[in-house]
């Protein structure tokens, strides 16, 4: 594990730890093509420098986002903030569903829409993949 990714676990407690290592180990599993650092405060895996998922942790659960998630077409993920995310929310690590979830991972290599250029495009997103 990151050294980063490392310490923001270790500020983690009971279940979020639970939930933020199991999210950590399929994460880890399934995007080995990937980068991850910690980016605006929590876990964020990048693929060519486009942020496609990460987690976090909520006043109430932990967050995992994928960025183009939207366009998964998944009943798991519901939608989030005004581009093309997609969350799923855990309270308690058996929420965890590992075949929705590998799913979803798989699809964040295959669909991306591009956030690295976000800014420069002005706001507006266009799809890579």
């Amino acid at each position: 594990m990151q050294e980063d990714i490392a310490k923001y676990h270790a500020a983690l407690e009971g279940e979020d730890l639970q939930i933020a290592e199991q999210l950590y180990q399929l994460i880890e599993s399934e995007l080995k093509e990937t980068e991850a650092k910690v980016w605006h405060a929590h876990p964020v895996w990048f693929m060519d420098g486009n942020p496609i998922a990460g987690y976090s942790k909520l006043k109430s659960c932990m967050r995992l986002l994928f960025w183009s998630g939207q366009s998964f077409e998944e009943d798991c993920l519901s939608p989030e903030g005004k581009f093309k995310a997609a969350e799923i929310r855990f309270t308690s690590a058996n929420d965890i569903d590992e075949e929705a979830l590998r799913r979803c991972l798989q699809k964040s290599m295959e669909i991306q829409w591009d956030y690295k250029n976000i800014v420069k495009r002005k706001g507006r997103l266009e799809r890579l993949k």
